[in-house]
Parts: structure tokens; C-alpha cells; sequence
């Protein structure tokens, strides 16, 4: 469940008046090819000043809950354009909130880079007990060393997806945290940790589904007050109408895509 934080004020953060666009994993390019494709909007020449919608600050690729038993052909062109493109692609590693031993997540993190040379990892389902915080750190620290040396973009970003607030301690051991992810009925009723007010706008991001279109702006508007720089927004959900649990709501683009686009951004690319 979101963290709903009862007490300390909150304050928008220098730079939260910018934000991006992270993606925590599409469906497979078989399944969502427009999905893959429209993500080469945000290639280099926005921040060259060419005009494209908004920043994208990583995509999270996701083969089989890691990097799969063999390279995926269909992935690997996925991924190949969107890296010539310029666009951070991050390996997703599922750490089952502490149950995932160091050795797997290690070797599905070199798998991904041996395969899809990726940018990153996004660390998902990372617990954010403070007991944790060692292994965390002894993790993301072997991640960095095999990010060394690589070709990763910017030297590689770790990303813990932690989808609440997690220990304080925690923002030391990342390049950033996803302390909200979940329903839009919990988000607009949240409240950020008051520990996030000393670190920027860019350590922090925001995963929320069954946004509805009225409510768009008021979902950014939360955003950037509670200081988060990356979020993701869709109208999709995870249950349907009977209320049952029918998969990832992040697998789809979002209905009202080219909207959420041209808010954040100066204008859609065409």
C-alpha cells in the first residue's frame, strides 16, 4: 500500500516545475509495438532544443520478471532503438521485497547488460525497512562497479522501486526512489515523507494508474508539490469492473497519452 504520510508540511521542490516521463515496463514489443515505438519522441535533439514533447528519463524493460533464460530477438531490437536513439533503457530486477538472494539479482543485472546493454537497473518490489538498508547498499554498490566501465548512458542509473516511502537512508544507496505507486485514490489524498525535502525533485518519482482524464491536472499538480521530477500517469488500472485483479495497469500506453505529453512538455512531436 502508498505510504500516507499524517504529519510534517510538505513544500514543492526547486526544479519539481519540470518534469519527465519514466516508464516502469511496457508489455512485451510483440504485444505493444505502438507502445515501444512512440517512445522515440524523446530522442537526443529535445535537449538540443529541436522541440520534442518532454523529457524521457528511462524505460524499464522487463523480459520474463528479469532478463529472461535467453536473448529475446524482439527485445533486442526494442532496445537497440531506443539506445541509438539516445533513451536510458533499465534492466528490471525483481528483489521481492528481501526475498531474492544478492547472487540472483547479480546475475540477472549481468545478464542484461551481456544481452540488452542496458543503462541501469530498476530494483522493483525493494523493500524500505531500515534492516535492509545494507544489503540494499551492498547490492546497488556491486551494481554500480558492473555498470563501470560500460557504455551505460551518463554512467548507468540505479532506480529502487521501493513504491512507497521508504527509510530515509535509502535516497543515499539510489539515483532515485519511487516512493508512490499505486491507485489515484490513494495518491491524491498523500503526503510526502518530510526527509524527501532535503534531496532535489530528480531523486524522486511517482507510479500512478486509474488516473481519469478530468483529474489529470490535479494528479500533476500533486506531483510537482510533493517534488517529484519523474512520473508516470495512466487511466488504465489493475482490476476490472468486477474488481478483479487483471494484470499490470503500466502495460498500455495511457488514453490520453498525447495530452499527458504536451503538459509536460512544450508541445507533442509529430
Amino acid at each position: 500500500m502508498p505510504h500516507l504520510s499524517t504529519s510534517g508540511a510538505v513544500r514543492p521542490v526547486i526544479g519539481a516545475d519540470r518534469l519527465g516521463i519514466g516508464v516502469p515496463g511496457y508489455a512485451h514489443p510483440l504485444l505493444a509495438p505502438v507502445e515501444w515505438a512512440e517512445l522515440l519522441r524523446f530522442s537526443r535533439p529535445y535537449a538540443a532544443g529541436a522541440g520534442l514533447a518532454a523529457p524521457l528519463h528511462w524505460v524499464v524493460l522487463n523480459v520474463a520478471e528479469g532478463p529472461g533464460a535467453r536473448p529475446d530477438p524482439h527485445c533486442l531490437e526494442a532496445v537497440g532503438r531506443l539506445r541509438n536513439a539516445g533513451l536510458r533503457v533499465l534492466g528490471h530486477l525483481d528483489a521481492t521485497y528481501g526475498a531474492r538472494g544478492f547472487g540472483e539479482l547479480v546475475s540477472d543485472a549481468r545478464r542484461f547488460l551481456d544481452w540488452y546493454r542496458v543503462d541501469g537497473f530498476y530494483l522493483d518490489r525493494c523493500s524500505g525497512e531500515r534492516a535492509e538498508l545494507p544489503a540494499t547498499r551492498r547490492l546497488t554498490d556491486s551494481l554500480r562497479a558492473m555498470l563501470r566501465g560500460t557504455d551505460a548512458l551518463d554512467g548507468g542509473r540505479i532506480v529502487l522501486g521501493h513504491g512507497t516511502h521508504p527509510y530515509a537512508g535509502f535516497a543515499e544507496t539510489a539515483d532515485q526512489l519511487v516512493t508512490f505507486s499505486g491507485p489515484w485514490t490513494d495518491y491524491r489524498w498523500s503526503q510526502a515523507a518530510a526527509w524527501t525535502a532535503s534531496y532535489p525533485a530528480s531523486r524522486f518519482c511517482h507510479l500512478v494508474h486509474g488516473v481519469p482524464r478530468t483529474h489529470l491536472e490535479e494528479a500533476l499538480r500533486i506531483a510537482r508539490w510533493q517534488g517529484a521530477g519523474t512520473i508516470w500517469f495512466t487511466d488504465r488500472t489493475d482490476r476490472d469492473r468486477a474488481g478483479e485483479q487483471v494484470g499490470s495497469p503500466w502495460e498500455a500506453l495511457p488514453g490520453y497519452w498525447d495530452e499527458i505529453v504536451s503538459r509536460i512538455g512544450p508541445g507533442v512531436s509529430e
